[in-house]
């Protein structure tokens, strides 16, 4: 791990977290977080979701994106085209904000793609293209476009995208401030960071769990080598964690800071997307429903614990998700 990465300033503080919401709230109010009964009756024990599946995109990138457009506004920085890459909630994230602010927003996706995302997408003003095999080469293909055309690239992990998303674990830690521990999926990594971020800004002493596809290890395998370690992408249904190079930076926050890491399968991913449909009639995608899936398969160490859960998102084709019920 790159010792000089200073961690200090990547996180943002609690003014910085406080100032942040004011920022989402001109956009949706705070979203909210439940006891379900069913739920801390399957997990055995006390246990809070917190629905970012409720945002005007059904995901929790939205707040990502609002605090990254208005840093840039506020330095006088606004572009007049932002190009990204994304799998589909950054790119709504990216359109969301791109159109409150004037600005022309380009997102790259792999082929094959969520078709929902990709229309919620275009719905939102985007211009989509569709390149490469995985979200590394779209993310590469992005970073080209920028260049050629000279428009600002909006990475996957940036500090200004981590006050706004800090801002719902800021939420959930106030609402719910017996929470014990906490289980975060991670794609590419903004997620578990704001999660520690709002941890420290708070002071609390919940413990924060990170949550990889086992389809898709690159922070774990990351994280126990010490440095990047690229791996292989092979979920089919998580495309929210399916990750082939973790981020740097993100990765020198968790090693800091985060408990520990579950590799959860699709096959308990498609077991938590159900028990969520059915203990909560929630819809969740499945990066949005592995928080369960590795609660889950922790249960017999959670007893006696208040436990919180991020469904992080319910952008999930329906074909897809209909398979998923159907079993």
């Amino acid at each position: 791990m790159n010792a000089r990465l200073s961690i200090a300033s990547l996180l943002p503080n609690l003014a910085d977290i406080e100032s942040a919401a004011e920022v989402v709230y001109r956009d949706f109010a705070a979203t909210p977080q439940y006891r379900w009964g069913l739920l801390s009756e399957r997990l055995g024990t006390d246990c809070w979701l917190k629905h970012e599946n409720h945002t005007p995109v059904g995901a929790f990138k939205i707040r990502g994106g609002l605090t990254y457009f208005d840093q840039l506004a506020q330095r006088g920085a606004l572009p007049t085209e932002v190009i990204s890459a994304t799998r589909g909630n950054h790119g709504q994230s990216m359109g969301w904000a791109a159109r409150r602010h004037g600005v022309a927003c380009t997102i790259v996706v792999p082929r094959g793609n969520s078709v929902e995302k990709n229309a919620a997408m275009r719905a939102l003003g985007v211009t989509l293209i569709e390149h490469g095999d995985d979200f590394q080469e779209a993310r590469e293909h992005a970073m080209h476009l920028a260049k050629e055309r000279g428009a600002h690239m909006v990475p996957s992990f940036h500090p200004d995208l981590l006050r706004g998303v800090s801002t719902y674990w800021w939420e959930f830690l106030r609402a719910v401030p017996q929470l014990d521990v906490v289980y975060v999926p991670i794609g590419q990594g903004s997620g578990a960071c704001s999660a520690i971020a709002a941890k420290l800004a708070l002071q609390h002493p919940v413990r924060v769990v990170g949550v990889v596809s086992s389809h898709a290890t690159t922070y774990a395998d990351s994280l126990a080598a010490g440095h990047v370690v690229e791996a292989p992408v092979t979920t089919q249904l998580a495309d929210g964690m399916a990750c082939r190079v973790a981020d740097p930076e993100a990765l020198a926050v968790m090693a800091a800071h985060i408990d520990h890491i579950v590799k959860v399968s699709d096959a308990e991913v498609a077991a938590a997307m159900r028990a969520l449909f059915t203990d909560t009639h929630n819809v969740a995608e499945g990066a949005g429903a592995a928080a369960l899936a590795a609660a889950l398969q922790e249960r017999n160490q959670l007893q006696g614990l208040h436990v919180g859960l991020a469904l992080t998102g319910g952008n999930v084709d329906a074909p897809m998700f209909g398979g998923v019920l159907a079993g």
